[in-house]
């Protein structure tokens, strides 16, 4: 049997942009999200983002593919998972075309989306995914979120 968690606060969403357009752009796009309710901060910066991730708990990242001074994915993300970061991570980009996007599951990505493919529908999808889980039964005493 399967049992649907079901979620008591707002789903933490952290994004991870260096362009601040961008951050007011999903606000924006996700304004009339109300089930589930979203909480989505912004970070300007890998530091930054480090730092919020130290300091609170996150539900989810949105990571833009490239973050000044960082190349890319395959620099962001692995200093994300080695402070212990565990939750699932987005890499966001203008244009994820690139060979080298096939390579994500590699670096601790856990799906990839263009920003033009953002919107309440999509981010409603991205949760039921990766953030609310359906767990057996049998799993409860070891998993809570």
């Amino acid at each position: 049997m399967i049992t649907k968690t079901v979620r008591q606060n707002a789903v933490k969403v952290l994004f991870v942009d260096d362009e601040f357009i961008e951050f007011r752009a999903l606000k924006k796009k996700i304004a009339d999200l109300s089930e589930p309710a979203v909480d989505v901060e912004y970070s300007p910066s890998l530091g930054d983002a480090l730092e919020k991730i130290r300091a609170a708990r996150f539900d989810l990242i949105l990571l833009d593919n490239r973050l000044l001074p960082n190349a890319d994915f395959r620099e962001t993300v692995p200093e994300l998972r080695g402070i212990g970061y565990t939750g699932p991570i987005g890499v966001v980009s203008t244009d994820i075309s690139g060979g080298y996007f096939q390579e994500f599951p590699d670096y601790g990505v856990d799906f990839r989306i263009g920003k033009d493919e953002i919107d309440v529908q999509t981010l409603q999808h991205i949760i039921r995914e990766y953030v609310n889980y359906d767990v057996p039964d049998f799993w409860k005493d070891d998993y809570s979120i």
